[in-house]
């Protein structure tokens, strides 16, 4: 079996809002990568042993006091380095070059145009010597360093892209990470199989076969227990731990009572029925609902949920003998984001629902398989292991479930209303074919009345809100435009088929300034 991690890339974060972008098209380019720091140690790097770099951009200078830079030696390890942004402008600066604030700062489209030879790197890049970018940057190189050519420029920057092809040293002050650079992901892809030499054997088969392998190297005969939530990420390494393993794993279901409409029966007839997974379902609803009585505070709701759901957790896997391994469906982003806090560059906007595993005393070892991957490589590798479409590719949910989608307090009638409204909700969207075209899309419970009229009589009932996002890394997203007709038909059939709601809004807020869940 070809070893996939034998072709690594590294990229180190100077704090652009772009790196994991960086990191998911190097992915897509079926070559396995991982973020480090911009700081990383040089004896680090080297053991690291990266066929390629990639310096991403940054908010701060190069020329600041006390600006991020790499250790000197990076530029002298023999393999390409690709800066993007402030890293072209940290390598030109390092090869004697200089970097100025610009006249005109750039953000947004612009348009590139190539100086002459585009050399490897910009091989299909520009058509008619032109090529569509995205900018963010209010600095540019003023003078470009010896040995470095320049390939491109836009009307507002005089040095756009430089190369050092004997070197291997390629700079972009545009993001071709990002979608608005439409031929960016080529870009990537030529710097991580052209320059670098990389083959590509990221590829979902062969992450299997790996993640088999090594989840039965570590889990030996002992046994494993997880706790299936229903949501991608668990259900996934639900069944890629049993296509390893076996019986030996044994799934804890706790239904909280605050899940989607008859989605606990769903998640035992896809794993129990259907795989053969061993579940234990926990009927938790009464627990839940109890515990989170005349809870209003979205941060204290979300608390009271993760902790129970560890407790009840504990006295179910208690009683399961012999287990040594508790695996769950952390993926890439979980451990970034984590890492980030740990160095309190992460600012807290709500807490995140995977609890970090069981308490120190259960003496526990932690599995976790996905721990290397984007969301789109767990859903790419669920469909290879034979998971239902539907279950798949449906729209992210929140670890407190309807939890934090009832603004407020969280009552049996406020979630039982919301269930069959968002129900109804996404069937319409299925139906009507935007289900795949949009990123999430939820209905959230408003525990307000409004007057309303329903044939000669008055009503005083809740307010539904429905919610439908398009975004790319969920770090920003707009709201999705839903025909009017669409939205006319969803209203009414909720307010028909749903008692105690006579009134449907639709949100129309993008990610910043609001966040795509309410609480």
């Amino acid at each position: 079996m070809a070893d996939i991690h034998s072709e690594k890339i590294l990229i180190l974060d100077f704090g652009s809002q772009y790196t994991q972008l960086i990191a998911r098209r190097v992915r897509e380019a079926h070559v396995y990568c991982e973020l480090h720091p911009f700081d990383m140690a040089i004896a680090d790097i080297r053991a690291f042993a990266p066929k390629g770099i990639i310096l991403s951009g940054g908010p701060k200078s190069v020329y600041e006091a006390a600006a991020p830079s790499v250790a000197e030696e990076l530029f002298e390890l023999g393999v390409p380095v690709l800066g993007i942004c402030y890293g072209m402008q940290l390598m030109s600066r390092h090869f004697g070059g200089e970097v100025v604030p610009a006249g005109k700062r750039e953000f947004g489209h612009a348009e590139l145009l190539a100086t002459g030879n585009p050399g490897p790197l910009f091989e299909g890049f520009f058509l008619e010597g032109k090529s569509p970018v995205w900018m963010s940057h209010g600095d540019h190189v003023s003078k470009v360093p010896s040995g470095f050519s320049v390939v491109a420029l836009t009307d507002n920057a005089p040095v756009c892209a430089i190369q050092n092809i004997e070197k291997g040293l390629y700079g972009v002050q545009f993001h071709p990470e990002v979608n608005h650079t439409p031929r960016g992901e080529q870009l990537i892809d030529t710097f991580v199989r052209k320059i670098c030499g990389c083959r590509g054997r990221w590829t979902p088969g062969q992450i299997i076969d790996d993640a088999i392998e090594r989840i039965r190297q570590q889990v030996g005969n002992d046994r494993v227990i997880l706790g299936l939530s229903g949501g991608v990420d668990s259900s996934v390494a639900a069944a890629l731990i049993h296509r390893a393993i076996g019986d030996q794993l044994t799934c804890v279901f706790v239904d909280n009572g605050l899940l989607r409409l008859a989605e606990g029966d769903q998640v035992m007839a896809t794993f129990a029925q259907n795989l053969g997974v061993k579940v234990i379902r926990v009927d938790a609803e009464d627990r839940f609902l109890s515990g989170l009585a005349g809870e209003a505070d979205p941060e204290k709701k979300r608390k009271i949920i993760g902790n129970l759901f560890v407790k009840i957790f504990e006295e179910e896997s208690g009683r399961i003998e012999d287990a040594k391994w508790l695996a769950q469906g952390t993926i890439y982003p979980d451990v970034i984001e984590s890492a980030g806090a740990k160095t309190g560059k992460a600012h807290n906007i709500k807490s995140h629902h995977n609890v970090g595993g069981l308490p120190e005393y259960m003496k526990l070892k932690l599995l976790e398989p996905l721990r290397e991957l984007f969301k789109d490589e767990v859903r790419a590798i669920g469909e290879e292991l034979g998971l239902p479409h539907q279950m798949v590719w449906r729209h992210p949910f929140p670890g407190p479930g309807l939890g934090v989608r009832i603004l407020g307090e969280v009552r049996k009638d406020y979630a039982d209303i919301l269930r069959r409204a968002d129900a109804i909700y996404i069937e319409e969207l299925y139906a009507s074919g935007h289900y795949d075209k949009i990123s999430q899309a939820f209905a959230v419970f408003l525990p307000v009345k409004s007057v309303g009229v329903m044939g000669d009589g008055r009503t005083y009932e809740y307010v539904i809100a429905l919610r439908a996002v398009e975004t790319k890394d969920f770090m920003t997203a707009g709201w999705y435009p839903l025909p009017y007709e669409d939205m006319a038909r969803i209203s009414s059939r909720i307010i028909n088929e749903v008692k105690g709601v006579n009134r449907v809004v639709y949100d129309i807020s993008s990610k910043p300034p609001a966040t795509i869940e309410w609480e």
